[in-house]
């Protein structure tokens, strides 16, 4: 290993609490579709809610089981901050599917839920990775060098 001096300052906290913050969203609410009202559960919402649209049993399935995964297992990886742009990048397509289908669903529906995470993917991904020290990727690539 070769001499790495780490510092900890204001902009490496900031990408840590928006990381984490962004990660726990993500997290609980894969959890809950995943554990708590279950896959089933979540596809018969949709298929109750999208009643009056024609979507396809087989994009109905696999929207429910790909967002609900990726959010649960994208909010892991942000919270441990392993994988960092790989999780954004899958979540950030996680958000498109869930604005298509609530876009189809009610064209005029409530958006206080999305733009949070939109605004805290968006500057997690703007923001220089260097900064972000607080995190397994960087501990792994610490460890490598």
């Amino acid at each position: 290993m070769g001499n790495v001096t780490i510092y900890f300052n204001n902009e490496s906290i900031l990408v840590f609490i928006l990381r984490v913050i962004l990660g726990t969203l993500f997290f609980f609410q894969g959890y809950d579709k995943v554990f708590k009202v279950k896959i089933d559960g979540v596809i018969e919402f949709f298929r109750n809610e999208s009643r009056h649209v024609k979507i396809p049993e087989f994009i109905l399935k696999s929207s429910a089981y790909f967002t609900s995964y990726a959010e649960l297992i994208g909010g892991t990886l942000l919270i441990l901050g392993l994988f960092k742009n790989y999780a954004l990048y899958l979540l950030g397509f996680d958000l498109i599917i869930v604005v298509g289908a609530f876009s189809m669903l009610k064209p005029m529906w409530d958006v206080n839920l999305l733009f949070p995470r939109l605004i805290l993917l968006g500057i997690l991904l703007f923001l220089p990775s260097k900064w972000d020290i607080l995190s397994l990727d960087f501990i792994i690539n610490y460890l490598n060098k």
